[in-house]
């Protein structure tokens, strides 16, 4: 039988949940390189299923400038060494030029790797 979830794993998702956000404001790739997975991919809301690195990459291009993510409301479920973080935001970004107000659904998928949680990937739709 998999552990029940303690109030330490979901603060722990959390905090890389907010460091993932916020890093993506400061648009430190850096940080997001570190963070997430190796394996990690964006799923735009476009469909388009982006690995990491070309998400970087275009990032530091500018072709995506996060300007300010406020979370709308969450919703956590986690199972064992998984777990799914859904996350309602207003989005201010500009994306290949053009600069929108978005109002994105982010659900992150995390494994626990030792004791981090690790985002493996996140799918971006639209509420």
């Amino acid at each position: 039988m998999p552990p029940t979830p303690s109030r330490t794993d979901r603060e722990d998702i959390l905090q890389v949940h907010h460091a993932y956000l916020d890093a993506m404001v400061e648009g430190d790739t850096q940080s997001l390189d570190d963070l997430l997975d190796d394996g990690f991919f964006l799923t735009h809301m476009t469909g388009y299923v982006q690995p990491k690195a070309e998400w970087l990459a275009q990032m530091r291009a500018g072709q995506f400038v996060y300007h300010s993510i406020d979370e709308v409301d969450t919703a956590l479920d986690i199972d064992g060494g998984t777990a799914r973080l859904t996350v309602r935001t207003k989005t201010d970004a500009k994306v290949y030029g053009s600069r929108a107000d978005w109002r994105l659904l982010l659900a992150t998928d995390y494994a626990r790797g030792g004791d981090a949680w690790i985002p493996m990937r996140t799918v971006a739709t639209t509420w």
